[in-house]
Parts: C-alpha cells; structure tokens; sequence
C-alpha cells in the first residue's frame, strides 16, 4: 500500500444541509423508499457520513465516489484516509473525538472483537443481503447480530514484470524457460539468482524490489509473507481458527524466502530500514527489478506509472513447500466495514444507505470496479467484469485447478505480535540480530499475545 500522508477531503454540503432526504437504497431520486437497513431504526438518513478509509491507494477514488454521491443525494460525505501502516493507530484517535467515524473496517474477528462495542447491526441491510457467500460476513462474539461485511476480495503473490522475465528466459544459461517452469521454490531461486548475476546484460538493479522496513512497506513481511509458514502450519495441523500456540513448524521456509528477497534485491539488506512502498513501487514501474511482492491492489499505482497491462503478470509466492506446485495465489480479505454503533441515529443511517448505494448503483458499482479494481463478494455485479491483469492472473491459476492459500494473517493475535516479528526481521536483514530472534517473536510471542488478549 503506498505511503501518503494523512488525507482528509470534506464533502460540504452547500444549500442541502437543512434539507431532509429520505434515500432510496441504490442512490438516485430522494425517495420515499426506506432504508433497507435495521441498523438504527431512524426513520430518514438526515445525518451525514464519516469514513475512515484503510486503503491508502484508493484514497482519491473514495474522494471522488463520495463526491459524486454528495452532487446526487445532498448528503455530507467525508473520507478520511489513513497513512500506511498506522490505519490502527489513527482509527483510536478518531474514535476518541467528539464527532468520530460513522463507517470504519476491521481487518478480520481480532480486528473487531477490539471494536465490538462499536458495532451496529448489518443483519438487514443491502451489505449482508447482497453477499455472495453470507458466511464471510462477522458476527457478534453472542451470535446476535451481523458486525462486520467485506466489501473487496484481495489477492497477492509475486508481481514480474513478463518483458523482463522473458529476457531473462530468453539468455542462454537460463535456469528455466518459460513461466510455466517457475512453479516452485527452487526455480525461484535459480531464476532469481540468476537474474541477479546477469543483472547489466538485463539492464536491471536486481531480481526483487527493496523490502522496505518502514511503515507504509513492511506489512508486506511481518504480515502477508508470515502468511505462508502460518498456512501451511495450520494446514499440516488442521487448525482452524486463532490457536493458543504455533509450533513454527514451516520458519526455515519463511528463512529461505526472506534470504532470497533481501540477497536478489536492488539494494543491500543493510538499508532496508528506511525503504518505503514507494521506493518498491517505483524500482518495479521502472523496471529497475523483475519482482515485486504485492497484490491486486497495487495495479492502480504500477498503470498510473506508465505500466502496461500485457508486462503484468503474477506468481505464487512459494517458500519450499511440500506440494507447492500446486498452490494457486494468496486470496481473502482483511476489508470489513463496521458501521459505529456510537455515532448518531442519523448518521448510521446514513451511513448505511450510502454503503448500499456503492454497492448497488451503477456509479458506485463502475468505482468498485474499474476505478479501484477490485474483486468484490457481492452479488449484482455481473456488468462489471474485472480487467485488472492481477486479478485475471489469479481467475488464471484458479481455472487451472491451482488451491489458493488462505489468509491466516487475519487470526495473529495482535498488531504488538505483527511489530515483533518485523523488527526481528529486520535486524535480522541488518545483521545486528540472528534468525532466532524471529523464532522467538514468532512462536514465544503468539503464545504471550493470544494469552495477554484473552485475559
């Protein structure tokens, strides 16, 4: 996710605020529809909205939805979005202001269960009616209510620039030929080692973009790649669910993987502290580096750079595994929006009908999906189908049969645990730490975590 500041755009509403709008469901005519919400029982969205945005790299396109469905509903939308990486922070400093979020997300049950007491029922509206798989919505810890609907579909793995790859393909000591052969660990290796040994006649700076250490870039290891040696820990053990313990049963393979990036890389594994998203970002659009780990999401801001479709592609992410060559792409989300139980009656039945409105108007809908590029779980969207080549990519490996790997990352015990594992990584990276430092964050570190939250 790219690293912005702080963003904060407020929809003012000129001659409308004294108006009272009753809106229909899907956006259009102030109507005499009611909300097909039972969030407050307000009779008329008179209120206005507050969203406080995770997605830094959808931050303009939110602005200018909310804008839009302001110039149709006369309805106050304000979007605020959070810097990368500090989406936890910030969200507990909004909530502690007088006039707080009205809409804000949880990334999966931990997320919410620290905000279940700001939650307000979905159970009756277009949100939870309109999914596909209603199972993936979040229930209350009693089972009362709905708390918590996803509104994207994610997925991420390995982006490769396919001109540079097939340069590489193309020299004559190359290890494996075609995109086809690079479908396990150990061609990964021999593809990243040797793109970093031909790295001039290549034209390149190294096989895999910086893995920065800062903020805005270093979810990407202590979060999405620590997703591997969870998934297939849970997967040998049959864990379903937050386990009490991990054994760490799969950390000499997250070893290998992180030795690979920060060796193969366009920079010394000494600077990556200060290594933001940005800088991955720019070295992979330039084509300064083959690999860049990110996901669907990314595409807005590699196209923005000058990319073009047909030079994107996707890999696995693959870390030695038994059976990996039959493992598809990393797919779930970590995208829930809550609407706050402690806002005003008015303004979380605004709320309410704004979302619903994304979800079913056909400007919302072209937002969701051709502006953001996301893969949504809703139902209704038959018109709009994706053209992000990341997410074709991942439709690719699925329609060949391949298992997608789940995200476990939605179940680590807390952003405490996540900020241990990051910092034994990177002094591991700087050599001022050993790898057993990252045992002792991950293993000792869950288990100190899962106990600390449940006392």
């Amino acid at each position: 996710m790219t690293t912005r500041n702080l963003k904060k755009s407020t929809l003012a509403v000129a001659a409308a605020a004294a108006l009272s709008l009753s809106l229909a469901a899907c956006g259009g005519d102030a109507a005499e529809k009611p909300s097909d919400g039972g969030t407050t029982g307000a009779p008329a969205a008179t209120g206005s909205v507050y969203y406080l945005n995770f997605k830094p790299e959808q931050a303009e396109q939110w602005v200018e939805l909310a804008k839009k469905y302001q110039e149709e509903t006369g309805v106050s939308v304000t979007v605020e979005t959070a810097a990368s990486g500090t989406y936890a922070a910030t969200l507990k400093s909004e909530m502690a202001k007088s006039d707080p979020p009205s809409i804000f997300q949880v990334n999966g049950p931990v997320g919410l269960a620290t905000w279940q007491d700001h939650t307000a029922d979905l159970t009756d509206t277009a949100m939870y009616k309109n999914l596909n798989v209603s199972e993936m919505a979040l229930s209350s810890a009693d089972g009362s209510q709905i708390s918590a609907v996803p509104y994207v579909i994610e997925t991420y793995g390995l982006i490769y620039n396919k001109a540079l790859l097939a340069k590489y393909f193309e020299l004559p000591d190359a290890a494996v030929k075609s995109i086809e052969e690079l479908n396990n660990f150990a061609a990964l290796k021999a593809v990243a080692e040797g793109i970093q040994a031909n790295k001039d006649a290549l034209g390149v700076e190294g096989a895999f973009t910086s893995s920065g250490f800062d903020p805005s870039s270093d979810w990407r290891f202590k979060t999405h790649l620590a997703n591997l040696p969870l998934y297939y820990e849970f997967k040998a053990d049959n864990i379903v669910g937050q386990p009490e313990t991990i054994k760490g049963s799969y950390l000499p393979n997250y070893k290998q993987i992180f030795d690979l990036y920060i060796n193969n890389a366009t920079v010394a594994p000494t600077t990556l502290s200060g290594k933001t998203m940005e800088d991955a970002t720019a070295e992979f659009a330039t084509g300064k580096a083959v690999f860049l780990q990110n996901g669907t999401w990314a595409y807005g801001d590699l196209s923005g750079a000058g990319m073009a479709d047909d030079d994107l592609g996707m890999l696995p992410i693959y870390i030695g595994a038994d059976g990996e060559e039959n493992q598809g792409l990393t797919t779930g989300s970590e995208n829930y929006w809550v609407v706050n139980s402690q806002a005003s009656a008015e303004n979380q039945a605004a709320s309410v009908k704004f979302l619903e409105w994304v979800i079913t108007s056909e400007t919302g809908q072209s937002a969701l999906v051709n502006d953001m590029g996301f893969v949504t779980p809703f139902s209704g969207f038959d018109a709009f189908a994706p053209t992000n080549p990341l997410v074709l990519a991942d439709q690719a490996y699925t329609a060949a049969g391949k298992i997608p790997v789940s995200w476990n990352f939605t179940v680590m015990p807390s952003d405490e645990w996540k900020s241990g594992v990051g910092q034994a990584l990177l002094e591991y990276a700087q050599g001022t730490g050993e790898w057993t430092g990252v045992e002792t964050a991950f293993v000792d570190g869950w288990a100190a975590e899962v106990k600390l939250a449940n006392s």
